[in-house]
């Protein structure tokens, strides 16, 4: 297929060092772009998720629990599962909460 109009990536960058992750995400955005290309982008990493995607949708077991603007969904998720994947991202400065204290801290 010469002129795809979508394109399924499932975990692109998931095995890449940061600087080549940055490399391939920024040829994704051209590509997309110039080639007025969507995204199938499927990730566990929701910096990627943020960085490339206009909506995104949240699965737990298969099935959706929460879709939308990629902004709204991760700034202000509203479900309890989104929550949880949010609060599990490691980030500099805030401390570790073990997995099964997430729900309490809810």
């Amino acid at each position: 297929m010469t002129s795809p109009e979508i394109l399924i990536l499932d975990e692109p960058t998931s095995a890449l060092d940061v600087s080549v992750q940055a490399q391939v995400l920024n040829i994704l955005m051209d590509l997309r772009e110039k080639l007025h290309l969507t995204y199938l982008f499927i990730s566990h990493n929701l910096a990627v998720v943020r960085y490339i995607s206009d909506r995104t949708a949240v699965m737990q077991k298969g099935k959706i629990v929460e879709i939308g603007a990629s902004d709204e969904i991760l700034c202000h998720p509203k479900d309890p599962y989104t929550r949880e994947l949010i609060a599990a991202v490691p980030m500099i400065g805030k401390p570790f909460v073990p997995p099964d204290r997430i729900m309490e801290l809810g």
